[in-house]
């Protein structure tokens, strides 16, 4: 099951022993009892129908019963034990991972995951919880770990899922964004927040370069170009000239990145790729507020599956405006 529930649903679901992962908002959360299921805040999902954004007067979560997948356990991580998220995930299967904005396990992982040992061994899926985007700044986000119905503004979440023998799981990633082709750029330290940068070997104030080229609406993500993969890293505020320029997901030395070509229509893009597979054997899905906001998709559907809209998804590392999926086979 995947889907958009009511709370008493979900706590039923709860107290008849299911093993679950639910999203939701965290007046609705709060209401879950404690039980075999992780959480986080967020009050943004897409569905068949298409986005949705759950009110405060008619609360709902969105839940993915884990339960019939195979073996599931439950653990939590604070900022100086995310290395254990791969260490201890099972040798078949895939770890749920869900992690509060902001922090500094938020941090710590977007700088540090690709480098945990068997971290592109063993699947790490998952999201950044968030807020609703007029609370940012007023109301942190949240973890659950629903053991104890504790919640948490700077720990991590996980839910290993060891697979029988016969099926296994693979990480698909939706990304409509491709490298413009155009300036390179380069950044000489690991940072979410960058004040100078290599714009084709030429250091320029990033800023600078942004405002100059019109990007500072932050619709663009820069592309980077990972061993052939692309990964996004999106803008979250661009200072003012000679100011710095906040990120979404760090930006690493030694990788290439350039802007991305405009996507004119999201709904026709995702709906393009999505064709391309199907929904069977999809577990759990989740797409980026980034691709919600500027792709306008509260009401429309795009196809695929159903699933939270993040402030950030996780698949082996952090990454911005895709979908992630995980699939059994």
């Amino acid at each position: 099951m995947n889907q958009l529930i009511s709370v008493q649903a979900a706590a039923d679901l709860i107290r008849s022993g299911k093993f679950l992962s639910v999203a939701g908002p965290e007046k609705a959360l709060d209401q879950l009892p404690a039980g075999q299921w992780v959480g986080g805040t967020i009050p943004y999902f897409m569905v068949d129908s298409g986005g949705v954004v759950v009110q405060d007067d008619a609360p709902q979560v969105f839940v993915s019963d884990l339960s019939s997948l195979g073996q599931v356990s439950f653990a939590a991580y604070g900022a100086e034990e995310l290395a254990g998220i791969t260490g201890n995930a099972p040798g078949n299967g895939f770890a749920l991972t869900i992690i509060p904005a902001g922090g500094d396990v938020h941090r710590r992982f977007a700088a540090d995951a690709a480098t945990y040992e068997s971290a592109f061994l063993y699947p790490t899926v998952g999201w950044i919880a968030g807020v609703h985007l007029s609370d940012i700044g007023r109301v942190t986000p949240k973890v659950y770990d629903g053991r104890t119905a504790s919640k948490f503004e700077d720990r991590a979440v996980v839910a290993y899922v060891q697979l029988p023998d016969d099926k296994l799981a693979s990480v698909e990633i939706v990304n409509l964004f491709e490298a413009d082709g155009g300036d390179l750029l380069q950044f000489e330290e690991t940072s979410f927040t960058v004040g100078d940068c290599l714009v084709n070997g030429r250091k320029t104030r990033f800023a600078d370069y942004i405002r100059e080229r019109g990007l500072e609406g932050g619709q663009l993500p820069l592309v980077g170009d990972y061993a052939g993969a692309r990964i996004n890293v999106s803008l979250q505020s661009v200072g003012a000239a000679g100011g710095d320029v906040q990120l979404y997901a760090p930006v690493f030395p030694g990788i290439d990145y350039h802007f991305a070509k405009p996507v004119p229509d999201y709904v026709a893009a995702f709906k393009e790729q999505l064709a391309q597979g199907d929904a069977d054997g999809v577990v759990w899905s989740c797409n980026c507020i980034l691709n919600f906001v500027f792709g306008e998709l509260e009401g429309k559907a795009i196809g695929g599956v159903q699933g939270p809209v993040t402030f950030g998804e996780i698949a082996y590392q952090l990454l911005n405006q895709t979908q992630v999926a995980v699939r059994i086979q």
